[in-house]
């Protein structure tokens, strides 16, 4: 896998283009959707917010989702444990809910109707926040971890990768046991295959990528 230098900023704006070379005029009612994938470590908000500003600045409609507010309940989460890895990869994130409520109202003729966030993990409560307008020929930038294991319908996606010796460095002490999970992802799901491009960050000050490539499998 070739690498190039890049920054942050740089990266955005190189993927704020690709999104506008590919788009549809807004009468057409359709959507563009992002999917920034990476452990927490992998700090996926940094992108996404650097994308959401370079998309802005071409006069782009933007709503950034991030996965974790699509946490099931602790009892949903914690049913086998609090640190089950199967519980972890297939059991902690309420895609169902990503479907009905982020994807659905992004599908072409869809009402643009989005949910930013469904439950707070910090209160285990509902958010109770209100529905979001992202007019026709919006982005949508969904970001968090285990992202390209469930078919999201991205138009484009991008993975951020960490070393497993960068991973269990930048992991939280407590959120440790979560890498066998991330492992399993690795094998099993093979981001890096399924991303438009690919992003390593071991070092966050200075990320390289393999530019816009495609998924290659």
């Amino acid at each position: 896998m070739q690498l190039e230098a890049i920054t942050w900023q740089r990266m955005a704006e190189r993927l704020a283009g690709h999104l506008d070379e590919h788009r549809t005029s807004p009468e057409q009612g359709t959507w563009q959707r992002v999917g920034i994938d990476g452990a927490p470590a992998a700090g996926t908000g940094v992108l996404a917010g650097h994308l959401a500003d370079a998309l802005r600045l071409r006069s782009r409609p933007v709503l950034v989702v991030p996965a974790e507010g699509f946490l099931r309940p602790a009892s949903l989460r914690f049913e086998f444990g609090r640190e089950d890895v199967d519980s972890y990869l297939g059991g902690w994130y309420d895609t169902a809910a990503l479907w009905r409520e982020v994807f659905g109202p992004t599908d072409p003729g869809g009402t643009g109707r989005v949910l930013p966030d469904l439950w707070d993990p910090v209160t285990d409560r509902a958010t109770r926040s209100p529905y979001t307008e992202l007019p026709p020929g919006g982005v949508l930038i969904v970001h968090g971890p285990l992202l390209l294991g469930h078919w999201f319908p991205f138009d484009l996606g991008v993975h951020i990768r960490l070393s497993p010796g960068a991973l269990a460095r930048r992991t939280e002490e407590a959120a440790r046991w979560t890498l066998p999970a991330f492992a399993r992802y690795e094998a099993e799901t093979d981001p890096a295959a399924q991303a438009d491009a690919v992003v390593r960050a071991d070092d966050p000050r200075h990320p390289a990528w393999t530019g816009l490539t495609g998924p290659t499998g």
